[in-house]
């Protein structure tokens, strides 16, 4: 139990870093429009976010505040990029909304599981491909300046399809849970995520 409530530990210092990256890449894109330097903040806002998964399950360090910190990292990285972009491709505002809603609506319903069933539930597998898929996206975007409209519009439209398929997925867990219809082996691996 001591070790679920550490702060300080690689995991989540790896968090925090990937948080101050947020900035730099903001102003790359947008002051020094330096595209190529943008994305290699963000190809190693990816990579911490990799070894933090991955040092956290390795270690045993995974931490009630990494499960919090982890996930705000990757949708203010996220987020902040999608805003960037949106200036030149204005779908990326969907991709943006649609994020929010599904960000929004886990936030709601998972601080209702902690509050209720003293659990923090982590990602899924079809959050990570979500996300993967996000990234995927905005790294193209960032590299590949003048990407084919037909192009840009397919890998957005893409990232709206993963992330509503697993706003659903995580719909239809989060209110299981909340309706006391989670099997208790579900349950278990809710707790170790």
């Amino acid at each position: 139990m001591k070790k679920n409530r550490k702060i300080f530990t690689i995991p989540n210092l790896l968090s925090f870093f990937r948080i101050c990256l947020i900035p730099l890449f903001v102003w790359l894109y947008c002051i020094r429009q330096s595209f190529l330097w943008t994305a290699a903040v963000l190809l190693l806002s990816g990579v911490t976010d990799i070894a933090d998964g991955f040092i956290a399950r390795r270690f045993q360090m995974i931490t009630a505040l990494g499960k919090v910190l982890d996930p705000i990292a990757d949708k203010m990285t996220q987020g902040a990029m999608l805003l960037c972009l949106l200036f030149r491709y204005p779908y990326m505002g969907m991709v943006l909304l649609i994020l929010a809603l599904k960000e929004v609506f886990n936030g709601i319903t998972g601080a209702l599981i902690v509050w209720r069933e003293k659990q923090v539930c982590g990602a899924q597998w079809h959050g990570k491909v979500a996300t993967t898929m996000l990234y995927g996206m905005l790294l193209i975007h960032l590299v590949w300046y003048d990407i084919p409209i037909e192009l840009s519009n397919l890998l957005i439209g893409s990232c709206i399809v993963a992330i509503i398929l697993s706003l659903l997925l995580y719909a239809i867990r989060n209110m299981k849970i909340l309706m006391g219809k989670y099997a208790k082996e579900e349950t278990i691996s809710c707790n170790i995520h």
